[in-house]
């Protein structure tokens, strides 16, 4: 009788481990997740993080627009005509973006360290923590770069202005409205 091949005795999947893909809960019965969907903690979790990568593809594209501006801005000759509030405007605008980057990236630098170390839940739950980190830097280094413009173009004070006018929509739209719905969504009933 022929010996099989060898990639035959890898065709039996292992049984799936206890809690994991092979334990299904009625959706009611999940206390995270009362969307009615038919899916095991794994299969959310990879549902999750496959929905930040999604949003992190746009937040990176715009972390590395600012930077790369920012890093260009100083090997222009206007630059060397600005004053020192400009200057520091623009250093701390720069720390700023290079934090963004940081934050951003960083789910992917750590999913690449606990590849298949079957800590997904870790990487999913911290990771958001850090991106939200990450979006806070880079609405700073948003209001940061449009001080920087806005000073050099119209002066100290238009440019105090404008970027406090700016920041009332960061902060409504990214931060304080979605905090708001969390605590409603979370609070008893």
């Amino acid at each position: 009788m022929p010996k099989p091949p060898a990639h035959a005795s890898a065709a039996t999947p292992p049984p799936p481990r206890s809690g994991t893909q092979g334990d299904r809960l009625p959706a009611a019965a999940d206390s995270n997740n009362g969307d009615g969907r038919d899916e095991t903690s794994l299969e959310r979790l990879d549902r999750n993080l496959e929905e930040m990568t999604g949003e992190l593809r746009v937040i990176v594209t715009g972390v590395q627009v600012l930077f790369a501006f920012l890093l260009i801005v100083p090997f222009d000759t206007g630059f060397a005509h600005i004053g020192r509030f400009e200057q520091i405007v623009y250093f701390v605008t720069l720390i700023f973006a290079a934090l963004a980057a940081i934050c951003t990236l960083a789910p992917s630098a750590e999913h690449r360290f606990l590849f298949r170390l079957d800590d997904k839940r870790h990487l999913v739950f911290v990771s958001n923590r850090i991106v939200i980190v990450g979006m806070l830097f880079l609405a700073l280094a948003m209001c940061g770069a449009v001080l920087l413009v806005s000073t050099k173009l119209f002066g100290v004070l238009t440019g105090v202005l404008t970027t406090c006018l700016l920041a009332f929509p960061f902060a409504a739209l990214w931060f304080v409205g979605p905090l708001a719905r969390a605590r409603r969504l979370r609070a008893p009933r």
